[in-house]
């Protein structure tokens, strides 16, 4: 479309998908301008992010969500016009004429004017308390209002409409409802079975979901009261937003005489022209290939096709994935492909925990070799790799549903869900869709122009600016592409801290570093960071078993080994003492008892054989201790990342099936084990016989009874991706047991990331299973007997830190709510009943 001359190109919308067009054109004229801007936008303020429009609450601030400055408009010689809308296109003159009387004249106008929030033709929607949920000026209006409102409701059950939701949450009110005419929540992106987690999972954070409701009216004289439904049910609220879907401002377009579809928006062909040759129309307000494309990706994928086409490059528009991941809540959703597509037409495997709150559907071709969609409620930590493999048609493995169930065991553990990672992706395959980034252009950013992290591919390809979806991938890629090359990739901690893991328990140990401050001082910068501190913490601890109170180091703890317990709902926290193999005397429950009765506690057993008593305040929590620590009890440390639990079963003491005494082995094994601070938190088990009552081969390390002696597992997990463990030694005897499970877990401790499961990190180590064996049982590296002598100075130098704290008066004096009225405990802390026991109250 280049003539040789400067062409006038207008944009009508500055937002999002407008501001991308500029740029992109503005980067395609690097060699040599050919084009003039001239932008008209209808707000106050230069475009900014409204997919992340919700944190605004979370105290983002305009500026935050700003896409570019206005000196960004200036530098590049591009008039822009707030709060100016175009009321007048002249097509026969080419010109436009703004609401300010502002007229130019273009050779080329771009239709950006996205959408506007769709309003139910509702009785009483004109009245004080109901909002849109659209623009920043909105989300003012509603943060002000909501000051004086008590119960607030959203009325619609889809993206944006959860989104409001939030915001109420956050605002405050006593009462949160969402309202959706459908029969669940995103109907257009989740099944049945997954809304359902989804509601459940909202629900218990207090929102109030009413499904199938067809609102009637809005009652009140003028300020909104309540709400009627067609069904002649009524909901009483204060306050009520509207997030009932969209409708693409197209008015303009109408009025100039362009094409558009008759339920709305702007109709364009496959290069985004409009019926007018001289116009395009990007984003919302276009209908291309007969529907309305509602995210960011596909907008900014229009943006890129009409800044080519100006540039003379006949790129098309194609049909767009709407796959799409987010965090609803603190909830991970995502569907890609095609994720309704039921059977026969393709084969159906799901996962569902509704105690977790996860739900998981993929759908595989009907000849079982292709990925064709699915559904991610929970858990969605492998969507990109899923997405990635539907898009690219991946070949999938003999055994599908380890792509989402995660691989359980065996000497290839990991490889079914990675087919080789995002290395082994092709080349063309769209890493960053809101970008339209491919793997190739990153890998030659990375390979060839040496942009190795995460904030210089931002700054020289856009990746990761957008929806910040493609983070995972892009860091993976960074990692293969170097280690491609020979590059030694360092898992640096933070940037506080220059080094990995690995390298700083070196430092610290051949240093004799024991505080925080003096590690920071001698190999870091800067003040430290929620990152690195915890992380040095527990390597302090590993090396040197000391108190985790001592030295300061209370000051750089998550806050439940800050007061040496987990924090609960409510406020208070939770007492667990050691109960080893879950063996405990008649004297001993007693006291439990006494206790529990004494400080009103609620008391259960749970799934690791242990007593927990929850609701303690923290001034209690030394007066609680120290009667337990005077019947015989011991920390538990189930606030640690440290050996919680040893499970056993009775074995071979009372059980006709048993082959070993497993509560003693249990019993040994926890008592040499307990305190020891590792990467994340260790849990274990033994059981007596085959039969598995321990549930050992799902633990960090289980140990199951043969005939012969013993079988020891490792690696094994629960929790949301749950691991079996693999075998390590078979038929090995109690010391020779032992002393292969002190050198697998100093190795651990030595080698793992924060907050890494062992499960995890086998499956990422190099080898897998067969070098552990060989490091462990074999002893290639020859460093058996360090780890064992290192692990028995741990054992050695064991202390229970309660028991610290009882005998401290200093350490004591830090359990208090309130510093200067020592005695005086959290008035906000409020309890209900439940079975005759009390819990904390739901939060409001």
């Amino acid at each position: 479309m280049n003539t040789g001359k400067m062409q006038r190109v207008v944009v009508i919308g500055n937002g999002m998908v407008g501001y991308k067009f500029c740029e992109k054109l503005v980067a395609k004229q690097k060699n040599g301008q050919q084009f003039s801007l001239t932008v008209f936008g209808e707000e106050p303020r230069v475009a900014y992010d409204r997919v992340h429009l919700s944190a605004y609450f979370a105290g983002k601030t305009a500026d935050d969500l700003t896409l570019a400055p206005e000196s960004w408009y200036t530098e590049n010689g591009i008039p822009l016009y707030l709060t100016d809308p175009v009321v007048d296109i002249d097509r026969q003159r080419r010109e436009v004429r703004s609401h300010h009387g502002v007229v130019v004249p273009y050779d080329y106008l771009v239709l950006a004017t996205g959408s506007g929030a769709f309003v139910p033709p509702v009785a009483g929607v004109e009245k004080d308390g109901v909002f849109v949920y659209r623009t920043i000026e909105d989300l003012d209006l509603i943060q002000s209002y909501a000051r004086k409102a008590r119960k607030g409701a959203v009325m619609g059950g889809g993206l944006l409409g959860l989104e409001a939701a939030k915001a109420l949450l956050d605002l405050g009110l006593e009462e949160a409802h969402v309202i959706e005419f459908a029969p669940r929540l995103m109907p257009r992106q989740i099944d049945d079975a997954g809304s359902g987690i989804l509601q459940r999972q909202l629900e218990s954070l207090g929102l109030s979901i009413h499904l199938s409701k067809n609102t009637q009216q809005i009652t009140g004289e003028d300020t909104i009261q309540g709400i009627q439904f067609a069904d002649g049910s009524t909901l009483d609220v204060d306050m009520l937003i509207i997030s009932a879907g969209i409708r693409p401002r197209d008015e303009l377009a109408k009025a100039a005489g362009l094409n558009t579809h008759p339920r709305g928006g702007i109709l364009v062909d496959n290069f985004l022209q409009t019926s007018d040759p001289a116009v395009f129309a990007i984003g919302e307000c276009a209908v291309a290939h007969h529907m309305i494309y509602g995210l960011v990706a596909p907008g900014y994928d229009m943006a890129e096709v009409v800044a080519a086409r100006l540039m003379g490059d006949e790129k098309e528009f194609k049909p767009y994935d709407m796959s799409t991941k987010l965090k609803l809540i603190g909830t991970d959703v995502g569907s890609f492909g095609d994720p309704f597509i039921g059977e026969p037409n393709c084969r159906t495997i799901t996962y569902e925990n509704k105690a977790k709150g996860i739900y998981k559907r993929i759908n595989i071709a009907a000849d079982g070799k292709t990925l064709l969609g699915g559904i991610l409620v929970g858990d969605a930590e492998q969507y990109n790799m899923l997405l990635q493999t539907c898009k690219n048609q991946t070949i999938l493995p003999p055994n599908p549903e380890d792509l989402i169930l995660g691989s359980r065991g065996g000497e290839e553990a990991g490889a079914a869900t990675s087919f080789g990672g995002v290395m082994g992706l092709p080349d063309d395959a769209l890493i960053c869709s809101c970008e339209a980034i491919t793997k190739a252009q990153l890998c030659h950013e990375i390979g060839e122009n040496g942009h190795t992290s995460i904030d210089a591919l931002k700054k020289a390809t856009k990746a990761c600016t957008g929806c910040g979806g493609c983070n995972p991938l892009v860091k993976d890629l960074i990692q293969g592409v170097m280690k491609q090359q020979g590059h030694y990739v360092r898992n640096v901690l933070c940037e506080h801290l220059d080094y990995t893991r690995q390298e700083l328990l070196d430092l610290v140990k051949i240093n004799q570093l024991k505080t925080f401050d003096e590690v920071l001082d001698q190999f870091g910068k800067g003040d430290g960071c929620e990152v690195c501190k915890p992380a040095v913490a527990s390597l302090l601890a590993s090396l040197w078993n000391e108190n985790i109170l001592e030295q300061g180091r209370a000051t750089i703890q998550d806050s439940n080994d800050r007061f040496l317990a987990n924090i609960q709902k409510g406020g208070t926290y939770s007492v667990v003492p050691r109960i080893p193999g879950g063996e405990i005397t008649p004297d001993k429950l007693i006291v439990i008892g006494q206790v529990a009765k004494k400080y009103g506690l609620y008391t259960k057993i749970t799934g690791g054989q242990r007593i927990d008593l929850f609701g303690a305040h923290v001034g209690d929590l030394p007066l609680i201790w120290e009667e337990l620590i005077n019947a015989g009890f011991e920390s538990g440390h189930a606030y640690g990342k440290s050996l919680r639990t040893v499970k056993s079963c009775v074995g071979s003491t009372w059980c006709r099936f048993g082959v070993q005494d497993s509560v003693s082995f249990a019993i040994e094994v926890e008592d040499r084990y307990k305190g020891v601070r590792s990467p994340h938190k260790l849990k274990s088990g033994v059981s007596g016989c085959i039969r598995e009552c321990a549930e050992a081969q799902s633990k960090d390390f289980g140990i199951i009874a043969t005939e012969k002696g013993w079988n020891l597992y490792v690696g094994g997990n629960g929790g949301s991706k749950p691991q079996h463990a693999q075998l390590l030694a078979s038929d090995v005897d109690k010391e020779t047991c032992i002393r292969y499970i002190d050198r697998f877990l100093m190795f651990y401790i030595k080698t793992a990331d924060p907050l890494t499961r062992t499960a995890t990190w086998m499956a990422k180590m190099e080898g897998g299973m067969t070098y552990l064996k060989a490091v462990v049982v074999d002893d290639v590296l020859g460093i058996g007997a360090d780890l064992e002598r290192e692990m028995q100075l741990l054992v050695d130098t064991f202390k229970c830190e309660w028991k610290e704290v009882v005998d401290n008066p200093e350490l004591r004096k830090r359990f208090t709510h309130f510093v200067n009225v020592p005695e005086l405990k959290d008035p906000t802390v409020e309890f209900a009943t439940l079975r005759d026991q009390k819990r904390a109250k739901e939060w409001k």
